[in-house]
């Protein structure tokens, strides 16, 4: 459902980004220097606040996660595009697209990935054509990160690698005189520009004072080499000229009509670099990206002149619950009986974090439900059921005097776990998708009722600082999961696959920052609200653009047997689950958890139904994640729906996720119509 299934297959932020990138050849940022934001630049979780309630928190070591290639002082980046650099033993290829790169025993290597797609997978390769080998074994660490660059430095030489996503520039500076060779290279001589052809692809060599003899290229102390691949239709002397130092990158952002976003390259001088742009920010407005194009699984990127990627996406609402005011009598009655059902056979609250913020949110859209058919027996017994729970999660002591439903602060990792972790929370996976159900919840519960928002915020806005902090402290990360290049999140903490992070519930993760909206507002924070809108627009894009509706013209899915993609690596997509080979659990996955803020789902009827197609084929709608397909299904048009809704009378309690109820089912198809 996100990253690998171990167990089955505020009111102000902190007033620093930890970590920050500078130059290739600079040292990291000051954790106190300031750090750009969106509209207003201003932290969305107060600072202060944060930190006292972070304090009041248990404090306990987390795991080893091996950050030794990490430098001091910066913050564990879990869950980014380049985690695998900096976690476990062996560091693992990343993807600053349009390249793949690692690190090697000997040096590194980067390349654009040779993209194959069969019935199942679109794979980009992971094995660097060029291979640059240093004259003594280095010692690689991460040494600076930003929003979308990092630099890697060898402590034995003092050489450093700067790549960054969407920058078709390697930057290597030399801490001492360094001759780097590549086997097979044969640098020749164009102008001020060295040229080389490894497999299909053209790499080009730039720098002051470099000496290029054959595969070697000397680099004196203290400078610069460059290498760039040449896009198809480019022109190498271009590219040349745009192949400027990168000294760090910011976002910025706004929501107005739409959610709009600047991601920002600073460099020497402020002059033009090259930017590639994905297919989503084509879509969104991106322009100016007419120096030729590169393959990548997610479609073909258009390389950009300036120093700032900017696009714009819609906004999509965050709502507490359905709306039920259209239904007729007879519905209501049917849905009153279906809840006093539902609520007759309830089950214990799960203890883990994962299970547990599903069923609080399952059981605040039942609440809510209740409320609006007037069904005041089963009302009373479900906010007594929440609040009482909510209120043992809640508890800054709880897991000072329990063992269970309670949260600690991970001093090592610095970050919130649940004491009874899920599918390796405690390694940092999945974080978003469990705690936006517990923000989804509060948000629906606290939405009316200040006192219960007051009660549980020292918590409850731990819980937004762990994934959505902004800026970063010396406590937490800025956007712990969210990319905004790639502009979705990232599942896994530390990444150890060769393919790249990766994410598979798309929808889990539209469902996070729905949930941080509703919380927001709940606490009347309007700077968390509106970064929790933006961040919600901009993975909305990304799961249709790469996850359900992607556009089939691109090159790229030729050859695909499948109509969604389920799961997407760095390198790699997927026709598959991490916990079930069933089609429905493909679609499913991507639906779950159907909530009222779900409008992303819909969209093209014919796609969806193509879509529902495929994932019903063999076992129809009664089955695991039936309920979900029969939602999604019924946001194709008004026969569809009401064919979902007589198929949702009549299917078996297999169909029903635990995360949802039939009451919930036949409510979603009922306003539908409403």
């Amino acid at each position: 459902m996100r990253a690998p299934r171990l167990a089955a297959a505020l009111t102000v932020a902190a007033l620093a980004l930890a970590g920050c990138t500078a130059g290739p050849d600079q040292a990291p940022t000051s954790p106190s220097a300031p750090r750009p934001g969106g509209a207003s630049g201003s932290p969305v979780l107060a600072p202060d606040a944060v930190a006292e309630a972070t304090r009041a928190l248990p404090q306990r070591d987390g795991l080893d996660l091996k950050t030794t290639r990490l430098a001091e002082g910066l913050l564990p980046p879990t869950n980014r595009w380049f985690s695998g650099l900096a976690f476990g033993d062996t560091p693992q290829p990343v993807f600053p697209l349009p390249y793949v790169f690692s690190l090697a025993e000997d040096g590194f290597g980067f390349g654009v990935p040779v993209v194959v797609t069969t019935g199942q997978t679109i794979m980009g390769s992971n094995d660097p054509a060029l291979d640059l080998v240093l004259p003594q074994s280095p010692s690689w660490q991460v040494s600076a990160y930003d929003e979308a660059s990092v630099t890697v430095t060898d402590t034995v030489s003092g050489g450093a690698v700067t790549i960054a996503q969407g920058s078709p520039y390697v930057w290597f500076t030399a801490g001492e005189e360094t001759t780097l060779s590549a086997a097979g290279a044969g640098w020749r001589s164009e102008g001020d520009v060295w040229r080389t052809k490894l497999g299909n692809d053209e790499y080009a060599l730039v720098g002051e004072g470099l000496e290029v003899s054959g595969d070697d290229v000397t680099v004196p102390a203290g400078g610069r080499a460059t290498w760039f691949v040449l896009p198809a239709g480019g022109d190498a002397a271009r590219l040349a000229e745009l192949a400027v130092p990168l000294e760090g990158t910011s976002a910025h952002w706004s929501v107005e009509d739409q959610a709009r976003t600047r991601l920002v390259y600073a460099t020497e001088g402020g002059r033009p670099t090259a930017i590639a742009a994905l297919p989503h920010h084509a879509a969104g407005g991106a322009s100016d990206c007419e120096l030729g194009t590169y393959p990548s699984i997610f479609g073909t990127l258009a390389l950009c002149e300036g120093t700032e990627l900017e696009w714009s996406a819609p906004l999509y609402e965050a709502r507490t619950g359905l709306d039920l005011s259209g239904l007729a009598d007879a519905e209501r009655e049917e849905l009153a009986t279906q809840l006093a059902a539902d609520v007759a056979s309830a089950q214990p609250y799960p203890a883990d974090t994962y299970f547990g913020g599903k069923a609080l949110y399952r059981d605040a859209q039942l609440w809510h439900i209740a409320r609006q058919l007037g069904a005041t027996e089963q009302e009373q017994v479900l906010r007594e059921r929440l609040v009482s729970t909510l209120d043992r999660w809640m508890d800054p002591d709880g897991c000072a005097t329990g063992d269970a439903f309670c949260f600690t602060y991970d001093t090592t990792n610095r970050g919130i776990v649940g004491r009874t972790p899920s599918f390796g929370s405690d390694e940092f996976n999945d974080h978003h998708f469990h705690y936006g159900y517990f923000l989804y919840a509060g948000g629906v519960l606290a939405a009316e009722d200040p006192e219960l928002a007051e009660r549980w915020a020292p918590v409850m806005d731990l819980l937004a600082a762990d994934i959505a902090a902004s800026p970063a402290s010396d406590l937490y990360p800025e956007r712990r999961t969210f990319d905004v290049y790639a502009s979705h999140s990232w599942a896994s903490g530390t990444s150890p696959f060769a393919d790249g992070n990766n994410q598979e519930s798309s929808s889990e993760a539209v469902n996070a920052w729905a949930g941080l909206t509703l919380w927001a507002r709940a606490r009347g924070n309007a700077p968390l609200a509106d970064h929790a809108r933006w961040m919600h627009a901009l993975e909305a894009q990304a799961a249709r653009a790469y996850w359900t509706d992607f556009d089939r013209a691109d090159p790229v899915y030729e050859g695909l047997s499948h109509t969604i993609l389920p799961l997407n690596f760095g390198g790699k997509r997927d026709y598959a689950t991490w916990f079930s080979a069933e089609p429905a659990a493909a679609l499913g996955i991507l639906i779950i958890p159907a909530s009222p803020s779900s409008d992303h789902l819909a969209g093209d009827p014919e796609r969806i139904r193509a879509n529902v197609a495929e994932a019903t084929a063999t076992r129809g709608f009664d089955q695991q994640y039936g309920d979900y397909l029969l939602m999604y299904a019924a946001l194709a048009g008004e026969e569809d729906r009401a064919e979902a809704l007589a198929t949702a009378r009549e299917v078996s309690d297999e169909a029903i996720d635990d995360g949802s109820t039939r009451t919930y089912l036949l409510a979603f198809l009922m306003s539908a119509a409403s």
